[in-house]
């Protein structure tokens, strides 16, 4: 059975960092492109950043440029999420997903393009 465990989230002050992982199980990350989402409430959910199937290509939202970093590990089957700078507006529940894809390149923050998830983590930025 396919399965998504994110982890590493939690409460922060601002300016701080966390590293959030995503442990798949069930089946092979390298099959498959592997975004980061959030959602915070009250809002609708956004798309942080995107690996590709072969790593070579990563996708973030301007909201996070320069301040986030996606990587991915094949062997050990779990893709990370560095962030680093963090601000209040971060505070969301973070989720990822993965689709399987022929494409080693593709990347993309829809949503929709995105088949399997996690349950999230909770990040909270505050003083």
């Amino acid at each position: 059975q396919l399965q998504l465990v994110e982890s590493g989230g939690g409460l922060v002050q601002p300016g701080g960092s966390l590293r959030l992982s995503c442990a798949a199980s069930g089946f092979s990350v390298d099959n498959y492109r592997i975004g980061w989402f959030r959602q915070a409430p009250g809002k609708e959910r956004e798309g942080v950043s995107c690996i590709s199937r072969d790593g070579s290509r990563t996708v973030y939202a301007d909201s996070v440029k320069g301040r986030f970093t996606i990587s991915r590990d094949n062997a050990k089957n779990t893709v990370y999420l560095q962030m680093n700078n963090l601000k209040p507006e971060d505070t969301a529940a973070y989720y990822c997903a993965a689709s399987p894809t022929p494409n080693v390149v593709y990347t993309t923050l829809s949503s929709r393009d995105f088949a399997s998830w996690g349950r999230g983590t909770q990040i909270t930025v505050s003083s």
